[in-house]
């Protein structure tokens, strides 16, 4: 099952946190919604995302924050195992 977490933030910071996020590597979808709840962006992410994939994308967030006030990004996260051994 999938963490959800969610961020409400400006147009200015929109792609430097994406940027962040994507550099984590555990993110497995981020969504991106206007303050009423309009999605406008779903980007799926994969483990082996490289980077010249990755361009075209950050380029479209680019445009649609300098479009947008706020927005709320949400964050799906892959479930974290955890090794109970010692």
């Amino acid at each position: 099952m999938a963490n959800k977490e969610s961020f409400s933030l400006n147009g200015e910071t929109l792609l430097k946190k994406v940027k962040e996020l994507i550099a984590e590597g555990n993110v497995t979808k981020i969504t991106i919604t206007d303050k009423s709840g309009k999605e406008f962006m779903s980007i799926p992410l994969s483990i082996g995302l490289v980077g010249a994939l990755v361009a075209p994308v950050l380029a479209a967030i680019g445009a649609l924050a300098a479009l947008v006030g706020e927005c709320t990004i949400t964050v799906e996260r892959g479930e974290v195992k955890k090794d109970d051994e010692l």
